[in-house]
């Protein structure tokens, strides 16, 4: 029988929530909500994924609650001790450097061990890269496909084959050390022709969005240093 959010039953449960996933501001410390604010403020641990970049917000607005880090290195290790806390009454907050947990960056796995053990999840909403980055896009924002990273060697020629022939328009994410690579590679599998816009540094001072087809937004980005987060948004095929 599907669990529902106020079907759960278990020693967490009983409760407020055990587990929230806030979103932080891709950039600008004000896109924050005021609820994300009050949930951190209020849980007995932050999870977060560098605890460096999170202190910067969290000295921001004066919150001095405890704080452990959480990342693809030790995920595996601290689950279950998590889980136990939870189940035994403690309430955790888990953020990410930037934008929404679980969207290429951890929560996934303690958020379905939650799920298995019955306590309670909630997720806020609130910032993400993907978004603002397709809206403003210009391509068609009514079916998309996020594939998030792209595997850097193995798998990676598969992957590039199969989305040249996705009609719908194709979400992704970069470094800015590999985007000139990833946008040549685009081109060589889906046409050079094809519209493409690239967003960084959205919501900061220097936000800047390239719209062009990918080989113009490649010859762009390889005449100058790229900076920043980047989302890259392709249109699918017609």
């Amino acid at each position: 029988m599907p669990t529902t959010a106020g079907s759960e039953t278990g020693h967490a449960a009983a409760g407020a929530t055990s587990l929230y996933l806030v979103p932080t501001p891709i950039g600008n410390l004000k896109d924050i909500t005021l609820r994300a604010l009050e949930v951190l403020g209020s849980v007995d641990l932050i999870l977060a994924e560098d605890t460096r970049t999170s202190s910067k917000l969290l000295n921001h607005y004066g919150i001095t609650k405890p704080v452990s880090p959480y990342h693809q290195h030790n995920e595996h290790k601290v689950l279950q001790h998590l889980v136990d806390q939870m189940l035994a009454g403690k309430r955790m907050a888990v953020i990410t450097d930037a934008g929404t947990p679980g969207i290429s960056d951890p929560a996934f796995l303690l958020v379905r061990e939650c799920v298995r053990n019955n306590i309670r999840v909630e997720s806020l909403p609130g910032a993400t890269a993907f978004v603002p980055a397709l809206v403003n896009s210009g391509l068609p924002s009514n079916r998309f496909v996020f594939e998030g990273f792209l595997p850097q060697k193995k798998g990676r020629h598969t992957m590039l084959t199969q989305l040249a022939a996705e009609e719908r328009t194709i979400i992704l994410y970069e470094s800015p050390m590999r985007l000139v690579k990833t946008l040549a590679d685009l081109a060589q599998y889906f046409g050079s022709d094809r519209a493409c816009s690239v967003s960084r540094e959205l919501s900061k001072l220097y936000e800047e969005n390239a719209r062009g087809t990918l080989q113009e937004v490649h010859d762009h980005f390889l005449q100058k240093g790229v900076k920043g987060e980047i989302v890259i948004i392709v249109a699918g095929k017609e």
